[in-house]
């Protein structure tokens, strides 16, 4: 079979939710208020599909630096080698 390196590719643990967490988000997901400076930590939520992160961010912190109504822009300082 060939390689297959799609955008979710070998996320099958890193994106499940946990026990007794299926279902829709919950909207104080939604609503928490972000200002630039906080620090933050990425964890992609596999309800949602639309604006997920790339499976390398997951896990990591960094700084917001951007807040807009559909997302929030951060600064992660991405370390090679």
């Amino acid at each position: 079979m060939p390689h297959s390196f799609g955008y979710r590719a070998r996320t099958r643990h890193m994106f499940k939710r946990g026990f007794k967490e299926h279902g829709p988000i919950k909207l104080s997901t939604y609503v928490v208020p972000y200002r630039i400076g906080d620090i933050v930590d990425i964890k992609a939520n596999a309800a949602q599909q639309k604006g997920m992160p790339h499976k390398f961010y997951h896990g990591r912190t960094g700084i917001v630096y951007n807040v807009t109504p559909r997302a929030v822009g951060v600064i992660v300082k991405k370390i090679v080698g």
